[in-house]
């Protein structure tokens, strides 16, 4: 119940927001329309009515729902309430936009909106958002960083995308293993606040190697004279600043981590990851692969310019037309069998569209296993077993279905024979696709979600209709 009504908050807040931008428009044309010498006057002030109450409307949201709103209005109302909100929250709402609204948005933007926006972040943020940032912006923002934020946000970008390192933050508190827990009390109240998702401290040695975690419950209830040292928490899970988030974002699901320590080879404590860092990378993963399932080439903006979006579109266009001809290069090799009998043409829908099903079914369950690393050398011989199987077997049920329609719709045993025949073997093509195509592209270092529905596309469409067509032209030509 919690989650719906925060939805329909989320669209009352947009419906709001939307209802006073028409307002706006309709007012300010109104405005234009008036004759006389105080015209433009009249426009002004109309026009700092309309901007004063949107800006009532919004200066309360959080700045997730606000980002929200923004990515649902088309780019010129984006600007328009972008502009009502202070640098700090403007700072917010650009670290809560997804990546191709952030750029968008941050394209559409003066100079000195951007940099005052900007300079409301610290190094971990910017890091988040440095990408999205205009190439002669940068210097400029590099330049009002101190030392420590600079080397931090340099830091920050030494690791790929889609690394540990490239979603740690800078460790929250660090504390010595010989101090008392008296001693970590104090120092923490010293400090103006601590970040968000801090459940323990990071317990460093001498040298500023890292020993262990102290969560804050054992800190709290210990006694105060105790060593840092003896309150340790046992069996500590730790990262490499080079290993895969999605690693690390499933050893979060495992072991329920609010926050985790990045350890590097030498046993120095470079940073922390926390769980609203691994979350954002699990929801933007999880997008990108829904968008690349459909063949898209990247994340895209709904409100994107033409051209932008037209070439996200090209790649697995152009290889989906290379393929579809080769199907149908098929189909005309065919074309005498189809034409002495027509019925063909009406079934070979059904043959392409069921096996395209099953192995869709595949994918998505080979997709998912690659996922949480469930798939070994071992275990790709099974798969392909089981999912033949599978396959063979709701081939034997379905095609014997369609084939007894078939049957009764043209009155001709054979043509039913053909019709579950195809079925079934195009369905067992369908499985053995499924599962291969996924791990070629993870095995060629391809993300096995952007393509295979393309290349499976291909395989149930030309093996499909290879063999249906060739069925029929041994047993019914």
């Amino acid at each position: 119940m919690r989650r719906e009504r925060s939805r329909e908050a989320l669209r009352e807040g947009l419906r709001a927001v939307t209802e006073l931008l028409d307002k706006q428009e309709v007012l300010d044309a109104l405005a234009h329309r008036q004759e006389g010498p105080k015209r433009e006057l009249l426009e002004e002030l109309q026009h700092r009515q309309s901007l004063a109450a949107l800006r009532h409307r919004v200066r309360d949201l959080h700045p997730a729902d606000l980002a929200y709103i923004v990515e649902a209005l088309p780019s010129t109302r984006r600007v328009l309430v972008f502009r009502q909100l202070d640098p700090r929250r403007q700072a917010d709402v650009l670290l809560e936009l997804g990546d191709a609204e952030r750029g968008g948005l941050m394209g559409l933007l003066s100079r000195d909106e951007l940099l005052a926006a900007v300079r409301e972040m610290d190094a971990d943020d910017l890091a988040w958002v440095a990408d999205a940032l205009p190439d002669e912006l940068r210097p400029d923002v590099y330049a009002s960083l101190d030392h420590a934020s600079a080397a931090r946000l340099l830091s920050a970008h030494a690791y790929a995308d889609g690394t540990v390192g490239a979603l740690m933050e800078e460790p929250p508190a660090t504390v010595r293993d010989d101090a008392t827990l008296a001693d970590v009390l104090a120092t923490l109240r010293s400090r103006p606040a601590l970040p968000a998702q801090t459940d323990a401290v990071f317990v460093v040695d001498g040298r500023g190697l890292f020993k262990g975690v102290l969560r804050l419950a054992a800190l709290v209830q210990g006694d105060p004279a105790a060593r840092v040292g003896d309150e340790l928490s046992p069996g500590s899970v730790s990262f490499d600043p080079g290993d895969p988030a999605r690693d690390a974002a499933q050893a979060f699901e495992r072991y329920d981590l609010v926050s985790a320590p990045v350890v590097d080879e030498r046993g120095k404590l470079v940073g922390r990851i926390a769980v609203d860092a691994v979350l954002d990378f699990l929801r933007d993963s999880a997008e990108r692969e829904a968008l690349q399932r459909a063949g898209l080439a990247g994340d895209e903006d709904l409100f994107a310019g033409l051209v932008e979006s037209a070439r996200n579109r090209w790649p697995w266009l152009a290889i989906n037309l290379v393929t579809a001809f080769f199907a149908s290069r098929v189909i005309g090799a065919f074309s005498g069998t189809i034409e002495r009998l027509v019925a063909l043409a009406s079934l070979m829908p059904i043959v392409a569209s069921v096996g395209g099903n099953t192995g869709n079914q595949t994918v998505a369950l080979i997709v998912r296993a690659l996922a949480l690393d469930q798939v070994r050398e071992g275990t790709v011989r099974h798969l392909l077993l089981k999912e033949s199987r599978i396959a063979l077997l709701n081939g034997a049920v379905w095609g014997g279905l369609m084939g007894l329609f078939a049957l009764l719709l043209y009155g001709s045993p054979a043509l039913g024979l053909v019709m579950a025949a195809a079925m079934t073997l195009n369905m067992g093509v369908a499985a053995v696709g499924g599962v291969l195509a996924p791990l070629a592209l993870a095995r060629a270092g391809r993300d096995p979600a952007q393509g295979s529905s393309v290349l499976l596309t291909f395989a149930t469409d030309a093996m499909g209709f290879f063999i249906f067509l060739g069925l029929a032209a041994v047993f019914l030509g």
